[in-house]
């Protein structure tokens, strides 16, 4: 196996050490907003973002006011992303369906899919305003039936963003607040004086946003760990560098801190990749941003088989996956961890991330190797049930769980199940009286 590595980011104890400062701040900053609540959310929101209102929570009136700044062709552009999004999570709602079977006479069991009862949407929109990120959380949520759905964002440029609010209350939220980062996340999920905590965060972030919610982890419930962006090109010599180049910047754009790979069995494209991504650096707008996440976080793997990229693509398991091959498919049969794929030169991360309809909140840091990303099953939780509706099962299905609960030595589990016997076996004894339930099993 010969893998060779024509350009290295940063290593892996670099980006620990990175990882292992951000912990500690985020640490102390929770600690905060859990001991003195709204204050503390106060002066955080303005000492990042220079941003104190009155309240933070906007009004109805300061909604509308919002929403009427945005112009007819971005509402119209707005609205029809989150149709496309709505669409996709609906048909996956439809696809999970209440059960209940009879294994048995008499033994009916069953799950329901009931609504998580209250989530936070986080939207980022500190940079950049992530205007599609409320289409794929709160949206989702409300069709996935949240009763409670409340969403935060940032302040851009030292106010709310006519289109990120916009996009918050046509997808359903109950509540907005114009709050960003630590603060937001911790608002949400401790609750403060003036904000009831929720049962369940969501939304992607930069690296604070991602521990934040770490950190919360089982106080609440989160989404996935999806922090900075990440993405890969999976390519061969069926496509240019300049495809390439195009699709790895323009990931690398959303921070200093985005990893892009280009995965590959040719040398030419490549090379040819690297020599476009040098032009367009000189040229795009967002080329401060983009050249330092290439500088510390772009890599150029090649491979000498596609046996061998598939391989390294799911050891890497990026969170964008762009595969522009003579065998896209293959790669779709055959790829077990990542995020989400953009099978064919036809299509690209933007369109993911911004309207064609699956979610954009995804795994990163090597989560996808044990989970997808958010979707409407992530706002329900599966809750089971059984029922027994005869004597005779009850008796019958009694007499297996004694002994099984004898079998580890739980008496009084056992007993749990004597007394079912008992009862709807027809032996009438009282507990602690002779055993018929081992003569009834046997």
């Amino acid at each position: 196996m010969t893998i060779t590595y024509l350009k290295r980011g940063k290593s892996e104890a670099d980006r620990q050490e990175d990882d292992a400062q951000v912990r500690q701040v985020v640490e102390t900053t929770l600690k905060d907003i859990e001991t003195r609540g709204d204050t503390a959310v106060r002066e955080l929101s303005e000492k990042f973002d220079g941003y104190s209102p009155e309240s933070y929570r906007l009004s109805q009136a300061e909604i509308d006011a919002l929403m009427a700044q945005v112009s007819e062709r971005d509402m119209a552009d707005l609205k029809f992303a989150q149709d496309q999004v709505r669409k996709f999570a609906q048909a996956q709602r439809d696809s999970m369906l209440d059960i209940e079977v009879e294994p048995m006479p008499g033994v009916i069991l069953g799950h329901k899919n009931i609504p998580v009862q209250s989530v936070g949407c986080y939207v980022p929109g500190g940079k950049f305003p992530m205007v599609a990120s409320a289409h794929m959380s709160v949206a989702t949520a409300s069709v996935a039936g949240v009763p409670r759905i409340i969403a935060a964002t940032p302040p851009f440029k030292g106010k709310p963003n006519p289109a990120v609010i916009a996009a918050m209350h046509l997808g359903g939220a109950h509540e907005i607040y114009v709050l960003g980062g630590i603060q937001g996340i911790g608002a949400m999920a401790l609750g403060t004086e003036t904000i009831e905590p929720v049962h369940m965060l969501v939304g992607p972030g930069n690296a604070f946003v991602a521990e934040a919610k770490r950190q919360l982890f089982g106080r609440v419930g989160i989404d996935l760990f999806a922090g900075p962006t990440e993405t890969m090109v999976i390519a061969d010599d069926t496509v240019d560098g300049e495809m390439c180049a195009t699709d790895l910047l323009g990931q690398a754009e959303h921070g200093y801190n985005s990893p892009a790979v280009l995965l590959t069995n040719s040398r030419k494209l490549a090379d040819a990749t690297m020599s476009e991504i040098e032009r367009i650096l000189k040229i795009i707008p967002t080329a401060d941003t983009a050249s330092k996440s290439w500088e510390d976080y772009g890599e150029v793997i090649l491979c000498d088989s596609y046996d061998e990229m598939l391989e390294v693509a799911d050891d890497i398991a990026s969170e964008h996956v762009q595969v522009m091959t003579d065998r896209d498919d293959w790669f779709l049969e055959k790829m077990t961890c990542y995020g989400a794929l953009f099978l064919g030169p036809r299509t690209n991360v933007a369109n993911g991330d911004k309207v064609i309809g699956t979610n954009h909140t995804l795994p990163t840091k090597k989560a996808g190797r044990y989970t997808g990303g958010l979707w409407v099953g992530k706002f329900l939780k599966t809750h089971s049930y059984q029922k027994i509706t005869t004597d005779e099962a009850a008796a019958d299905i009694g007499a297996y769980g004694s002994r099984l609960c004898l079998l580890e030595g739980f008496v009084g589990h056992a007993e749990q199940c004597n007394l079912r016997v008992r009862r709807y076996g027809g032996l009438n004894v009282p507990y602690g009286g002779p055993a018929p339930y081992k003569d009834a099993a046997e």
